[in-house]
């Protein structure tokens, strides 16, 4: 009697076991479904991998299962309701389409894309069912190795069932745990990197001798390349957590439109060490327009990082980036029909940049402007005249202006006239000549292969020597000192040769006293007399020529 008890109690715990295994399949079986409409087949799939309603196989039958296995269908079912839930995407079923023979507006076919931001997965019609087609199969594999890498999706697999349906607070205790984890190990990660970096990078670039860029530039760049990688590390993490898709939405949501805060920290501080790198390259150069350059070039990239930065983070925070730069350009036309000057003044700017009439430091001349150029902007030019006072000039109109640019000369004229007495002998006027000459032969700043120096002109009271030469000097301070120099010596040489100069002076001339003759000469010989003597001359003057 007791083995016959002991017998039956066997075979209804086998039976019981054998239940056990049985009705989970015979109902997943037996659950109705449709897939009748785009809204069908998606509230099919989703609604079957609920917690309280998991039944892959039937959320399966939302897939094309022409051949491959049950089980793989089931399999594609739950990586794609991970993809979604790991990206924060929210799927609208009540609005999707119900008709049976919906028509995509742009292809015209019965397809139909379940999210915009993933076109690669889409549901197509096949005789009256609506279902994911093979061709989405290979898309769904790589985004979901893409979304969850390191082989985080067995966890995903594991936990949530293995640790209970008990919720508190829409979170499942695991779920907490996940988090107080998540980010633990987040802060662990940034100090250990943070340290990294400034045990091996930075003290490797100062060892290389780049102490300056470290502390400028490398210092400020580790902190926010730190907290980016964090915030990429939760970011891989986070669909493992598989938070309610209401709340995983928004967190994802701000994760992505942190993350490009911390990409522009990086960037602007890399401006900053682009730019020092320009400046050695600039400095290597003859032109200092190239030095003005730098700080335009480091503004600009600054800008452009900034204003990058902005658009990737109003885009990760679902902003219409498009309709956003449609409405930004034609506010710009706007703009330019306001600022017609400023933009004139700007092109004005790139072409003094590109065509380089002068650069700084150069002494520059046209329309009323005179004076040494020390600063080119994005709008005007800045010259330091030689009152000391600065004029800025519109780059607008300096661009159209005819300009006289002193700072290019190779040589530097200096034209005068030495003025000597009438009674000067013609042969002491000569030799101071050749001294003259030998003068500018001998100074080091003089151009030896032209200058013109010749008794010129007889003045209302002199004789003048015209001094024309030229100095080879880089800028006007040194020019006035080779003349100093040079007019020094031609003082000394007057002094030595005894040669005085003239000034202006007034001689008062009585032709007649009583009882003295006329001061007046009188023309006694006749023409035949003055032709003898003027051949004379010029034989005497032909024989010295001979002798010498």
């Amino acid at each position: 009697m007791r083995a016959s008890l002991h017998f039956f109690l066997f075979k209804t715990i086998i039976l019981l076991i054998l239940l056990g295994t049985y009705y989970p399949a015979v109902g997943q079986d037996t659950v109705v479904y449709n897939l009748e409409s785009p809204y069908h087949t998606v509230y099919t799939h989703l609604q079957n991998l609920q917690p309280k309603s998991y039944r892959p196989k039937i959320a399966g039958r939302a897939f094309d299962q022409e051949g491959i296995s049950e089980k793989r269908a089931a399999n594609l079912a739950i990586k794609l309701k991970q993809i979604w839930d790991g990206q924060g995407v929210l799927i609208p079923v009540d609005r999707l389409p119900q008709e049976p023979n919906h028509l995509d507006s742009i292809s015209g076919q019965h397809i139909f894309v379940v999210d915009s931001q993933y076109p690669e997965i889409f549901l197509k019609r096949k005789g009256s069912r609506w279902l994911y087609p093979p061709s989405t199969f290979q898309a769904i594999d790589q985004l979901h190795n893409k979304i969850y890498p390191f082989g985080s999706d067995l966890l995903v697999n594991l936990l949530p069932r293995g640790l209970g349906n008990t919720y508190y607070f829409r979170l499942q205790v695991w779920q907490y745990l996940g988090i107080v984890l998540f980010f633990l190990f987040g802060y662990i990660f940034y100090r250990i990197f943070t340290a990294a970096f400034d045990k091996f990078l930075i003290r490797f670039a100062k060892k290389l001798g780049y102490d300056e860029v470290v502390e400028r530039f490398v210092d400020p760049v580790a902190k926010p390349f730190s907290l980016l990688l964090m915030f990429v590390l939760w970011l891989i993490f986070l669909p493992v957590l598989q938070l309610p898709i209401n709340i995983s939405q928004y967190v994802v949501m701000l994760l992505k439109a942190i993350m490009p805060f911390f990409g522009v920290m990086i960037l602007y501080a890399l401006a900053d060490i682009l730019s020092l790198y320009f400046e050695k390259l600039a400095s290597k150069t003859t032109t200092t327009m190239d030095d003005q350059l730098i700080p335009i070039i480091r503004r600009s990239m600054k800008f452009v990082v900034i204003a990058v930065g902005i658009l990737f983070i109003l885009n990760n925070l679902k902003v219409n980036i498009t309709a956003l730069l449609a409405g930004l350009s034609i506010g710009g036309i706007a703009i330019a029909l306001a600022a017609q000057e400023t933009l004139k003044n700007f092109f004005g700017s790139i072409m003094i940049f590109i065509d380089r009439p002068f650069q700084i430091g150069d002494w520059i001349s046209s329309d009323g402007i005179d004076g040494t150029v020390e600063e080119v902007g994005f709008r005007s030019t800045r010259v330091r005249t030689f009152r000391n006072s600065v004029t800025s000039v519109p780059n607008g109109k300096l661009a159209d202006l005819t300009i006289d640019n002193h700072g290019l000369r190779v040589y530097r004229r200096f034209n005068t006239h030495i003025a000597v007495t009438y009674d000067t002998a013609p042969e002491t006027i000569s030799a101071f000549v050749d001294g003259l000459r030998k003068i500018v032969d001998d100074h080091p700043h003089t151009r030896k292969d032209f200058y013109e120096i010749h008794l010129n002109e007889m003045g209302n009271f002199s004789l003048n020597i015209l001094f024309y030469i030229f100095f080879e000097v880089p800028t006007w301070s040194e020019e006035l000192t080779c003349r100093h120099q040079v007019l020094m010596e031609v003082l000394k040489l007057a002094e030595a040769m005894q040669v005085r100069f003239a000034f202006p002076t007034q001689t008062l001339h009585m032709e007649t006293f009583p009882g003295q003759p006329s001061l007046t000469p009188e023309s006694l010989q006749d023409m035949e007399t003055l032709k003898k003597k003027l051949e004379e001359y010029f034989q005497e003057q032909s024989k010295n020529k001979n002798i010498t």
